[in-house]
């Protein structure tokens, strides 16, 4: 595909010059390859990208797409209003808009998308719909899995998935639909079958400001829905409403409420998993889960909601949730101790009570919580924590989760007024800190490290250092 071609349909575009073959696409000149189209993005979290146009000219790139012209640069140029929309516009051409080819499930919320996103995905699956996943765990294309590198791509990298999905015979996708990936047009474009909200509390406002802002990013997926698609929204969680004021698609809702069209009647959890009994358009259901925690009774009827959105039915959809797991979503870590390790991604408030309400429930003893909060990233929550951990835990180990470019001591001073006077411990060293939660367990406690789930690394500065809460806390029982 010649740059003239790739170019066509941005609107405004000022180009002239050489008319070179376009191979790729890319955003980060270290990555470029010979042939590419380099796209100069700014805005949100990343660097501005125009000040190594040059660079990835001489690593191969035959063109870029700018805001400014660029001194010096001799290569032809394609100047635009905003590098971020085109980016979509340039994406979707250059791969032949590969969703069209897809039944497409977006999830947006801020707990719950990626438990969410597995169980749709094995309802899909169940009906034979052959989905694709891109999510904050991993990437699902046909038969390989590949680890996520974001949880909402850049457009032009979750296209190229896409189309290699649809190559690989896929005939569907579930993609975690970020507020940041809304915001940053990430899936613009894109015609979702169906849009699936879970809940909306504290996050991310170092990158939103505020509260009203990260609305509006979440309502984006539901305002691009068109007529023929479904919003499978939570009607307990306030926030729905506002989603759905310019919505144009069919509703359907899921909770406890008696508006809700997936009702929540009843359901019990252990550590054997969950039962869950439902009220659904075709009648009552009843089925189990390998999943624990009530609020996976939210995340289980949202993928019920969505499997009757597409038709489904509901013996194959009870049939294919009720094996689902999760990584790093209330993972236990088993190696034969007399008391209970589980490791969750939980790194919000809200996040962080559901996991130790749900960790209370399963014990008679003690509830040790082993916790931090990220650095370079929304301060005001950081004593929210403490006090949910002082309220909820007996005994508190506060220490570093992904510091960046902050200083651990720093941060955990600010978590430590949210603790006031119960009872903790404070060690920054990640490690030592889950060490020391496992040497002061007694039979029957349960030990809850929140925060990092499936990741297995560190950020510390600008690097990413390997660390796995769960091979860390194997590594301490085996000891122990």
């Amino acid at each position: 595909m010649r740059l003239h071609e790739v170019v066509a349909e941005l609107p405004g575009v000022r180009f002239e010059g050489a008319d070179p073959k376009i191979l790729g696409l890319s955003t980060d000149s270290r990555k470029v390859k010979p042939g590419d189209l380099f796209v100069a993005i700014r805005g949100g979290e990343e660097a501005d990208r125009h000040p190594y146009v040059s660079d990835a000219l001489a690593a191969g790139a035959v063109a870029a797409i700018v805001e400014e012209k660029i001194e010096f640069v001799s290569a032809p140029l394609v100047e635009v209003a905003s590098t971020r929309d085109a980016l979509g516009i340039l994406a979707r051409k250059f791969y032949g808009s590969p969703g069209t080819a897809l039944s497409l499930v977006g999830i947006t919320g801020t707990n719950g998308k990626t438990t969410t996103a597995y169980l749709i995905h094995a309802v899909l699956a169940a009906s034979k719909l052959h989905p694709g996943l891109i999510g904050t765990v991993e990437y699902i294309v046909g038969n390989q899995r590949k680890h996520s590198f974001n949880s909402t791509p850049e457009a032009h990298e979750l296209q190229s998935m896409l189309s290699e999905m649809v190559r690989e015979g896929c005939r569907s996708a579930v993609i975690e639909t970020t507020s940041h990936g809304l915001a940053l047009g990430r899936v613009d474009g894109l015609d979702f079958d169906a849009g699936v909200f879970t809940n909306l509390t504290r996050d991310h406002l170092d990158f939103h400001k505020t509260h009203e802002a990260y609305l509006t990013a979440k309502k984006l997926l539901f305002d691009n829905l068109n007529t023929e698609a479904t919003a499978v929204v939570n009607v307990d969680d306030p926030s729905y409403m506002a989603l759905l004021a310019n919505c144009k698609s069919k509703v359907l809702g899921y909770g406890y409420g008696e508006s809700a069209d997936i009702r929540i009647l009843d359901g019990k959890t252990d550590w054997r998993g969950s039962e869950l009994h439902l009220q659904t358009p075709e009648g009552s259901l009843e089925f189990g889960l390998a999943l624990q925690g009530k609020f996976n009774f939210w995340n289980t009827a949202a993928a019920v909601a969505t499997g009757f959105s597409m038709g489904i039915a509901s013996d194959v959809i009870a049939e294919a949730v009720w094996g689902v797991k999760v990584p790093g979503r209330f993972e236990p870590v088993d190696a034969g101790q007399p008391f209970g390790v589980v490791v969750d991604y939980a790194h919000t408030p809200d996040g962080l009570e559901n996991v130790l309400q749900t960790g209370r429930a399963l014990t008679d003893k003690r509830l040790i919580c082993v916790f931090g909060c990220g650095g370079d990233r929304d301060r005001g929550k950081r004593p929210e924590m403490g006090q949910i951990s002082a309220r909820l835990a007996d005994l508190s180990f506060v220490t570093s989760d992904n510091p960046r470019t902050e200083d651990p001591e720093a941060i955990v001073r600010e978590i430590i007024p949210g603790l006031g006077t119960a009872p903790h411990h404070v060690e920054v060293d990640r490690r030592k800190a889950i060490e020391a939660a496992i040497d002061s367990a007694e039979p029957g406690d349960l030990i809850l490290i929140a925060g990092k789930g499936h990741e297995d690394y560190q950020e510390i500065g600008r690097d990413r250092v390997h660390f796995d809460d769960r091979e860390v806390a194997r590594e301490a029982l085996g000891r122990s």
